[in-house]
């Protein structure tokens, strides 16, 4: 073999065992760095996770927040609706005990004028009997008008007339 191949051999041997051999330094370099990370970026770490953490709790938060802001915003348009009817009831019901003590009244009115009229009716048809029973007596001729003493006439013990002389 010829010295420039030789050389040429062997040249490129050494760059090859000196690329694996700083393979295998950079590998084993490597787990050693690995094993002596930097205090720094274990707490840059450990921070931007305590950060995502945060602002995975905090949208949790907000989502909370307007659900319950959408939960209270019902609840007051159903308190709002039921004062409304609630106030409704309370007009009609003042509205009902007006117009039942009016109709109470009116129907005491009503009772008040029945009885005055059945009184009245009641006189009238007592003058009315006393009349047809005075028409009665007179038609049978019990009651003679002529018959009856006057004021200067006197009636005796017996019922008879006393006549003046």
């Amino acid at each position: 073999m010829d010295t420039p191949d030789t050389l040429l051999y062997v040249a490129g041997a050494a760059f090859l065992l000196g690329w694996l051999v700083g393979k295998i330094g950079a590998n084993l370099g490597g787990r050693f760095q690995a094993r002596k990370r930097d205090p720094r970026d274990v707490r840059i770490r450990n921070l931007d996770a305590e950060l995502r953490i945060a602002q995975a709790d905090s949208e949790k938060a907000k989502t909370d927040i307007l659900e319950e802001q959408d939960r209270v915003a019902r609840q007051d348009t159903v308190i709002t609706e039921q004062l409304k009817l609630l106030t409704d009831l309370r007009r009609d019901l003042k509205e009902s005990v007006m117009k039942t003590r009016e109709l109470r009244e009116e129907l005491s009115n009503r009772a008040v004028e029945r009885v005055i009229s059945e009184v009245k009716l009641r006189e009238v048809e007592t003058e009315l009997s006393v009349a047809h029973a005075s028409t009665d007596l007179i038609a049978t001729g019990v009651l003679d008008y002529s018959m009856t003493p006057d004021a200067e006439d006197e009636v005796d013990s017996a019922g008879r007339m006393k006549t003046a002389i």
